[in-house]
């Protein structure tokens, strides 16, 4: 069993609120981490329609069977939940005694926002990190390619189901339940069209008018399914720096997933041989690397602060954090042997910050540690340690 790099702050939150509240897509693992985390507690599906109707017939008598606190997973489903947890928590405010499960990221939000605000605290719950999915030892990894395709959902790596027959049933599944939940689509196709042309635009800038038109639906509809896609943690915007360094900025965001193995097969990707030659390897690459870091700071409860910066002349860094010590810029490039052209971007991005810059990394798809004119050169397996 994998212990996840979360469970840290899971317990960091049991310790200092009533309620804990882990959320995340389907399969990422969330039930077996609470109740891997919470042995203790009662675990109570509320996908099981007999326990949801008893649920909803009497809510209190529900929770007063469960005093001494309880594990509720998929608890979107009970939405009255959160306000009769509130009356609860209220009468008795002892830390960790309720933890809620959800694969819907916005209702689980608001649900807590609505009624559990002070009482509640939220832990994101993603797919594996690539130390989870693999292991410590960096001589035991696969090669870049093949991680890349298996993807991170823990199912692949606890069951050894071939990601391409794994990936086709849960995207069938999730648009099945989890889309149909969120918005109402009559007509299927033109939404899994959708789907895939988001993949095939992945780290590139959000055009909602060009994949709507592409689909043949309006802006609008674009944009309500692209809120599903984000509700649902497959997909993810990073927003473009602001602060004015003397340029004129890009403020459009670019699109990226949240696990590559999904990304791929998405783009009909058969292989690792394939991907390895892929035109689109290098944006699943990018990918990659701004999902690990995304996945590691979620799993420290670290806010997200990361952003990418591009200016109208097309110069462009992939990541950009503001730091207590100053700006730190990373690029990622999914090439094994280092090439002078991977730190154009930096170096220019350097010269624009001056003094406001702390450091420059670059992510490659290398295996040495190194430093380049003052640049730190990460390879591709410590991206999360950035």
């Amino acid at each position: 069993m994998v212990t996840r790099a979360a469970t840290r702050h899971l317990n960091e939150l049991a310790a200092n609120f009533p309620v804990v509240a882990i959320t995340g897509p389907r399969q990422s693992g969330k039930t077996t981490l609470a109740r891997m985390a919470f042995p203790d507690k009662p675990y109570v599906s509320l996908e099981n329609p007999d326990t949801l109707w008893t649920a909803t017939q009497d809510p209190r008598g529900f929770l007063q069977r469960h005093q001494g606190g309880a594990v509720f997973d998929e608890a979107q489903r009970f939405p009255e939940l959160f306000s009769y947890l509130q009356q609860v928590v209220d009468e008795d405010r002892r830390p960790g005694r309720f933890v809620l499960t959800g694969s819907r990221q916005f209702d689980l939000h608001s649900r807590i926002s609505q009624s559990l605000a002070g009482r509640a605290g939220l832990l994101q719950l993603l797919p594996f990190l690539l130390c989870e999915a693999h292991g410590a030892d960096v001589k035991a990894l696969p090669a870049l390619s093949r991680v890349l395709f298996g993807g991170f959902y823990p199912p692949i790596h606890a069951q050894g189901v071939a990601p391409g027959l794994w990936y086709g049933q849960y995207v069938q599944t999730y648009v099945e339940r989890d889309v149909r939940q969120i918005i109402n689509i009559r007509d299927l196709a033109p939404f899994q069209r959708f789907v895939r042309l988001c993949a095939a635009r992945v780290g590139q800038l959000l055009d909602l008018s060009s994949l709507g038109a592409d689909c043949g639906v309006t802006h609008h509809t674009a944009q309500a399914w692209l809120s599903a896609l984000e509700a649902s943690y497959l997909v993810f915007l990073l927003r473009p720096y602001h602060v004015n360094l003397g340029k004129r900025l890009i403020k459009t965001p670019k699109l990226y997933f949240y696990d590559t193995g999904l990304l791929a097969w998405l783009l009909s990707i058969e292989s690792a041989d394939q991907l390895d030659v892929h035109a689109s390897r290098g944006a699943i690459f990018e990918s990659y690397v701004v999902s690990e870091l995304a996945k590691a700071r979620f799993a420290a409860g670290r806010p997200w602060g990361l952003y990418f910066w591009r200016d109208q002349s097309g110069h462009e860094v992939d990541v950009v954090e503001e730091s207590p010590t100053g700006l730190r810029a990373m690029e990622a490039k999914s090439g094994a042997t280092l090439n002078r052209d991977f730190f154009t971007g930096l170096r220019y991005f350097r010269e624009l910050a001056g003094k406001k810059l702390a450091d420059t990394t670059l992510v490659y798809g290398g295996s040495e540690t190194t430093t380049h004119q003052g640049c730190h050169v990460l390879p591709w397996h410590a991206a999360a340690t950035w």
